[in-house]
């Protein structure tokens, strides 16, 4: 059998790939990863970018096991400490705060390439490590226990383990032969950076309206927050070429004017919003993790964490495994452990989303009057903010 060998390659050195290699570096596998996009660069006098990642309190502890979360904090990222949630179709809000749960915050908004970038260093700093840049999987085959992988440029490194960390169109997925279902929300999600004229107090800010859910997630800057904002897409697709002055007035009005008035910084950008989920996550030699696996309507703000949490099982199943890494006893477990929780996560944002997307009086009266009787039940408000955090 030809090709250098590994006990694991990874396609995809994302957020979720490379936390999958820091953490079996850490246990003395010998990792190959594979990445197609040139790392990021990023100066501290850089303007915010325009996509960033709510990391929930399991997904932090899982980047300082893998030796990232230090270069996350030394960059920037800012510590939420509130929460709230309301209905622009009436008087229902809930507010969830650190304090009342005895927490420090309730997670952190931080740049994705300021993740990226942290967990870089992290595998640079591993000698276990081998990053392949620009690279990426051309073919794979099964040769005896091992998988041979054909890279871009003919080079052949040999695994007991291939892992698709490759996203939403994973090449790994597709040359595995894994279906692939997929629900177009005809929506998409409008992202930009503003400066509001109230401080966002640390506060996650979150409107619910019957054309999609309004998200300002604050940043390092008091003033400064990152938005979410989910539209019918044909909105959307308007109001990211809208002039300034039309825009700022749309988006301070969208939020209530909790934050006053709202100044546009930089450019704007939207993106589709898409739900998918293969049909089976492992084969024979053969896993796939984070978006290769699953994509959800980011409500919520959940998608990296639950890649980030199929990371954390993957690496936990290899490291543990008595035997061969890519044996289907070993990769069920990791299956068994992470499918159902994100289909079940998948299904939960699609039904809050239908909830809070229609117009229906009866509904309207429903959610209103939930989140009122929710903010008032200490301990159903904590627990679901909890199960959130993943602590």
């Amino acid at each position: 059998m030809s090709g250098t060998h590994y006990d694991v390659v990874i396609s995809g050195a994302g957020m979720v790939g490379a936390t999958l290699a820091c953490l079996l570096a850490k246990s003395a596998k010998r990792v190959a990863v594979l990445e197609v996009i040139p790392p990021p660069v990023f100066k501290a006098s850089d303007d915010f970018e325009l996509r960033v990642s709510a990391l929930s309190r399991f997904s932090q502890q899982i980047l300082e096991q893998a030796g990232a979360w230090e270069g996350v904090i030394n960059r920037r990222a800012v510590a939420y400490e509130n929460m709230v949630v309301w209905d622009a179709t009436g008087s229902g809000e809930i507010h969830f705060s650190a304090a009342e749960l005895g927490e420090p915050e309730l997670g952190h908004i931080v740049e994705n390439k300021i993740i990226q970038l942290a967990l870089l260093e992290a595998m640079e700093a591993q000698t276990a490590i081998d990053l392949f840049c620009p690279s990426k999987v051309q073919s794979f085959v099964r040769d005896g226990a091992h998988m041979v992988v054909t890279l871009d440029d003919g080079r052949e490194l040999a695994a007991e383990l291939l892992v698709g960390a490759d996203g939403a169109r994973s090449a790994v997925r597709e040359l595995a032969g894994i279906g692939w279902q997929r629900e177009d929300y005809a929506q998409k999600g409008l992202v930009c950076v503003v400066r509001t004229e109230l401080p966002h107090q640390a506060t996650a800010w979150q409107r619910f309206m019957p054309s999609g859910p309004l998200a300002f997630l604050p940043l390092s800057d008091p003033h400064y927050s990152s938005i979410v904002w989910t539209l019918p897409a044909d909105r959307a697709d308007v109001l990211v070429k809208q002039d300034d002055t039309q825009f700022k007035a749309a988006l301070s009005a969208a939020l209530g004017s909790r934050l006053g008035m709202v100044e546009v910084i930089g450019a704007r950008g939207a993106f589709p919003l898409v739900g998918s989920h293969a049909e089976c996550y492992v084969q024979e030699g053969v896993a796939l993790i984070g978006d290769a696996a699953h994509t959800i309507h980011p409500l919520a703000g959940q998608g990296v964490n639950l890649g980030i949490k199929d990371a954390a099982e993957l690496a936990q199943q290899l490291i543990v495994a008595k035997g061969h890494l890519g044996s289907m006893k070993t990769l069920r477990r990791y299956e068994r452990a992470r499918k159902g929780d994100n289909h079940l996560t998948q299904k939960t944002m699609e039904g809050f989303r239908l909830l809070f997307g229609n117009n229906s009086q009866p509904l309207q009266l429903v959610r209103n009057s939930g989140l009122n009787l929710a903010n008032h039940l200490p301990l159903v408000k904590n627990t679901l903010v909890r199960q959130a955090m993943g602590v």
